[in-house]
């Protein structure tokens, strides 16, 4: 099987429906969750791809903070160095640029929560996995961080006015989106009736929102879906060489 370890770093942000794409397409994921106290392996050796998801940490926290997050880092430096196919979001996202030499801070605009949309920018038209995707596809958005600086030589994806960088790759394989494809409508609502801050940068009271999200759940499904499968797709490639 086509091995994809998959990093967990809370339970309020599980793979949930993404894990089930992935699934589909014929990927085994090896599933690290470290909020139950699994343990992440100190290298990629022996794996195909990498995923890693979001979580209430800040991608600015230190080692005493959130201890957990020192391993992930090392990781996602690791898949940058070796361009293994890797989907990192929202926090992953975070920490991706944090250890490529980008910069992230507190979002000078506030959190973005939500289901809204994101837009493709040109560098996306020419991307295998980003490249049939819609001009602006409905995402779900839970951040309070924004990446300011993209990593070194990232190619810039998506945007939206809220936050300019929304999606990126490093290299040819690794690829990072702030914004969230893996829920399900409860995640959202667990998110919403846990945040009273990120609440407050809505206009929205929480039952709205959560109405709103979940009527975006089966248009996200729709696109976001086939960008799995294509991800997939360059997952089972590298297992291919590997072999």
């Amino acid at each position: 099987m086509t091995r994809l370890l998959v990093v967990v770093p809370s339970e309020t942000d599980p793979p949930a429906r993404l894990g089930e794409w992935l699934r589909a397409a014929g990927l085994e994921l090896d599933e690290r969750h470290l909020g139950l106290g699994e343990r992440l392996p100190d290298t990629l050796d022996g794996f195909d791809g990498l995923l890693v998801l979001g979580g209430p940490q800040s991608s600015m926290d230190d080692e005493t903070t959130s201890p957990e997050l020192v391993g992930v880092r090392e990781l996602l430096r690791q898949a940058a160095a070796a361009d293994l196919p890797t989907l990192a979001i929202c926090l992953g996202a975070q920490l991706l640029a944090g250890v490529g030499g980008g910069r992230t801070r507190v979002g000078v605009d506030g959190p973005e929560v939500g289901a809204t949309l994101v837009a493709k920018r040109d560098a996306a038209d020419r991307d295998p996995v980003f490249g049939p995707l819609p001009l602006s596809p409905d995402v779900i958005q839970w951040h309070h961080d924004e990446i300011s600086e993209l990593p070194t030589g990232a190619t810039l994806l998506a945007s939206n006015p809220h936050y300019p960088h929304q999606a990126y790759r490093v290299g040819s394989h690794v690829y990072a989106l702030q914004f969230h494809i893996e829920t399900t409508p409860e995640m959202v609502r667990a998110w919403a009736e846990s945040d009273p801050v990120g609440m407050a940068a809505s206009p929205l009271d929480v039952e709205t929102l959560c109405a709103r999200a979940t009527a975006a759940h089966d248009d996200l499904a729709e696109v976001w879906q086939p960008f799995a499968g294509r991800f997939a797709d360059l997952v089972r490639a590298r297992a291919g060489t590997r072999a």
